[in-house]
């Protein structure tokens, strides 16, 4: 896996929660994937699944680092213990239900090591219809963009600058440019970057913990990179509000908008000010019970 360097360039680090085969499928893609351009580590963090996810990595993979944890922590949480532990000169972020395209994760090293000022990267994530991802071309969600978001005028004007703030759907997705936040799902660092603004914010627990990281490096003033010549495999939507199980769903729900309450709290009240902010929180209340 370190392909003969004490220090890998690339430290992958995967969450998983109950997701043994799609985690099968996840790993062999990164293995298969690399092109010898850069070293790579993987690490594991198991968050107490109960489908044998921990026995199949044992067996499946042994040179795959592994963290099993007795209970779920949380997205946040779990992929701090995979930072701790990481050597790479790059940290990414990569979900459990992601298939990584031959070179995936090189290429994008490649271009972030071509330019000093980016500070994290992401490529593009395609849906199993074949569609992108929007979440992985965000821009951050300020009162106005949250309001064009959830009134449906984003999806009405999804080209428009005005109204498409959020996934900013006025940018060419063909073409490389910078981006607020890319999605947690693929989400590149430079190991420079985290020992400056630190690791992610544990306060969420899932959701969220992107837009956060991503806020803080741009306000350390890094660039964010969205390469769309290298694409991933995304396949959403197997968990969370979208399971069958409907205490799962409503768990994740919450989840949701709480972590809209903590980010919007955290880097926006102050800004925007009480009126703003009551009536902001008071939409995310509504939404939640919707």
């Amino acid at each position: 896996m370190l392909m003969n360097k004490s220090v890998p360039d690339v430290s992958v680090i995967v969450v998983n929660y109950n997701t043994r085969d799609l985690l099968r499928t996840c790993l062999r893609q990164v293995i298969a994937g690399q092109t010898g351009r850069f070293s790579q580590e993987i690490t594991v963090i198991d968050n107490g699944s109960a489908d044998g996810s921990g026995a199949m990595i044992r067996n499946c993979f042994p040179k795959v680092q592994l963290i099993e944890n007795a209970d779920n922590r949380g997205f946040a949480a779990a992929n701090n213990q995979g930072i701790r532990i990481s050597r790479g000169r790059y940290i990414l972020l990569l979900n459990s239900d992601t298939e990584v395209s031959f070179g995936a994760i090189e290429t994008v090293v490649g271009h972030m090591e071509a330019d000093q000022t980016v500070g994290a990267g992401t490529c593009k994530l395609l849906l199993p219809d074949g569609s992108m991802d929007p979440a992985c071309h965000r821009g951050f969600p300020t009162p106005w963009a949250s309001v064009s978001y959830f009134s449906g005028l984003e999806r009405l004007f999804p080209h428009s600058k005005i109204f498409g703030g959020y996934h900013q759907g006025y940018k060419d997705s063909y073409r490389a440019h910078t981006i607020d936040s890319p999605s947690g799902a693929f989400f590149l660092v430079r190991r420079d970057v985290v020992d400056r603004i630190g690791l992610l914010d544990e306060a969420y627990f899932m959701y969220g913990e992107d837009l956060d990281w991503a806020y803080r490096i741009n306000a350390g003033g890094w660039k964010i990179m969205y390469y769309p010549d290298v694409t991933t495999l995304h396949r959403k939507k197997q968990s969370g509000r979208d399971h069958a199980d409907p205490e799962l769903r409503q768990k994740t729900r919450r989840y949701f908008y709480e972590t809209m309450r903590l980010f919007y709290r955290k880097h926006y009240a102050g800004k925007y000010g009480p009126l703003v902010t009551g009536v902001v929180l008071s939409g995310i209340r509504i939404q939640s019970v919707i």
